[in-house]
């Protein structure tokens, strides 16, 4: 590997937790292939993290991510500094009968990686290495790595980055694992698909552990590997310790080649759209002028893919909705973009937007973004992605559900989110639908080319609120279960794969889909968040994971015999 690595500026704190990764385990006959060392020393590679255990000061801030719902108490947490490292502490908990759990950055929705059954948690937090390996012409990133300095490291260092999500304290390993996306995402793809190699430490069915690199090479024996990482979600085949990219068609060896560049400039736009502004027909055609103009707007080729929005539709609690909008300002007519966008939003509500004077949901307040501004693209990125405070919250609790939207709203859909939006009893200013641009380049690809097989949808959506009282739980996952079931009303309470929607993203994982009380579809869990792909998952955990050993209440699950 090349001696012009950066570092992310990650401190290894202990306020980490949570984000489950994925990974396999060794396939019987295959043979393991020999991981590529990091740059600095082999004794750096073969580096050994803390063991942590109960009575130690930092065992209660380690046992729980992002989302307080969740909390484990473990035997004891292990930090993971290197793949041998790794390897190590996998081989030892294989060999105890102990339960495991995986985490990078602590923000994974559901109980993955603490919850009453885990014994180990393999923590990856310290895992912050990003850098360029000149032997596999791509660049590495470790588990560990959070977005922001991912997206700092590659664009300092050679002018590149992949296009992953705002939030920027999440880690990479779960974030990449289950097809990660972002404001470039319509442009460029999901990260995942610029994904050129992963390593994964896995457990055979004898208890030992190996470490192996899986490419999309064709002539690859681990390229199954390779793809299950590409969206198949976190925690289901073993320990990720590194993820290698290199975009598709990448030529030459210039650094700079290898990965997409995101624009020098972008056009950016937030403002607020207050709720008194608002009665039902009105917010009926706001949210109908959105699915409209996505509905038209998402396909690969189109000059729309150059833009992408972020719609937090509020509670009315909270007393306004928000919105950002950002566009390449360096394409041909980037203002006329924004501009028809935004007319098009607007259009017949007579709604007159604010300035985002307030943080609403993922958002931060913005004021000085009421009228559109140009600004450098890692700017935007660090302005809009580490200030939103509800969404990183790490003493709070939280619900979501997801869906992938392939046309506009229905009525009765739109009905549903005003009624619960508008509660008399609702109180908590801290919930919103989050709806997200989507398609464009992520509709390029056929739906088996990668593990996430959601390739025809035009926009996103993330159901969520979130509180601190633990004795509120009951109340606040009422209203999240109450308002997804009643939006989806007329497909047993859940986003079917049918003409009008493509199921859930694992990346926002929801265990109540994997309850008939909750979903009266008919249609499987395993179906929602991983349509026809989810048998050839199968095929990967029976080769990498024999045993089952990597489990959760979402994951792949071994092939019936």
């Amino acid at each position: 590997m090349s001696g012009i690595d950066r570092r992310t500026v990650l401190g290894r704190t202990a306020a980490v937790a949570g984000t489950a990764l994925a990974a396999g385990a060794l396939a019987p006959a295959a043979r393991a292939a020999a991981p590529a060392q990091p740059s600095s020393t082999a004794a750096a590679a073969a580096a050994t993290g803390a063991t942590i255990r109960p009575g130690d000061a930092r065992y209660a801030g380690l046992t729980t991510g992002n989302n307080q719902r969740f909390v484990a108490k473990p035997d004891y947490i292990k930090m993971i500094r290197s793949a041998k490292d790794a390897e190590r502490a996998l081989q030892a908990a294989f060999k105890a009968g102990k339960r495991v759990a995986v985490r990078s950055g602590g923000h994974c929705f559901a109980d993955f990686a603490a919850n009453a059954d885990i014994e180990v948690i393999l923590d990856f937090s310290e895992m912050t290495h990003v850098g360029y390996d000149e032997t596999r012409r791509a660049f590495v990133v470790e588990p560990g790595a959070r977005l922001i300095n991912v997206y700092e490291a590659l664009y300092k260092g050679w002018g590149v980055t992949i296009p992953g999500g705002i939030c920027y304290s999440v880690g990479a390993g779960g974030h990449i694992a289950g097809g990660g996306y972002g404001l470039l995402s319509r442009a460029h793809g999901l990260v995942s698909d610029h994904l050129y190699a992963v390593e994964v430490v896995t457990v055979d069915a004898s208890g030992r552990a190996r470490t192996i690199v899986a490419t999309r090479e064709k002539n690859d024996p681990h390229r199954e590997l390779w793809w299950a990482h590409t969206g198949g979600g976190g925690g289901n085949f073993g320990l990720v310790t590194r993820y290698w990219f290199r975009s598709p068609g990448a030529r030459g060896t210039n650094p700079a080649d290898q990965l997409v560049s995101p624009p020098s400039t972008v056009l950016v736009s937030a403002v607020d759209l207050p709720w008194d502004q608002l009665d039902e027909a009105t917010f009926t055609r706001l949210l109908k002028n959105f699915g409209a103009w996505h509905e038209t707007h998402s396909a690969p080729d189109s000059p729309y893919r150059h833009l992408s929005s972020l719609f937090n539709v509020s509670s009315k609690a909270h007393g306004s909705l928000g919105m950002f909008t950002q566009v390449d300002a360096t394409v041909p007519g980037a203002e006329k973009l924004l501009d028809d966008y935004m007319a098009a939003i607007l259009a017949g509500t007579k709604v007159t937007p604010r300035a985002l004077t307030r943080a609403n949901g993922e958002l931060p307040a913005m004021p000085q973004l009421a009228a559109p501004q140009h600004l450098p693209w890692l700017q935007a990125t660090r302005l809009v992605g580490t200030n939103n405070p509800t969404i990183t919250n790490p003493t709070s609790r939280g619900a979501h559900k997801s869906a992938y939207m392939r046309t506009n709203f229905t009525d009765h859909q739109v009905a549903a989110m005003y009624r619960h939006l508008t509660r008399p009893d609702f109180h908590n200013p801290d919930t919103m639908i989050v709806l997200f641009s989507f398609g464009g380049q992520v509709n390029a690809l056929a739906p088996d080319a990668t593990a996430n097989a959601q390739r025809s949808s035009v926009f996103k959506m993330c159901f969520q609120t979130f509180w601190a009282d633990k004795d509120e739980d009951a109340f606040y996952l009422g209203w999240a279960r109450g308002i997804y079931e009643d939006f989806f009303a007329k497909t047993g309470g859940v986003p079917v794969i049918d003409d009008t929607t493509d199921g859930c993203y694992i990346n926002y994982p929801d265990t109540d889909v994997a309850d008939p009380r909750r979903n009266r579809s008919g249609v499987p869990w395993t179906t929602l968040y991983y349509k026809d792909n989810y048998p050839r998952l199968q095929q990967v955990k029976k080769a990498y994971d024999p045993t089952d050993y990597f489990r959760h209440s979402l994951s792949v699950k071994l092939p019936r015999r």
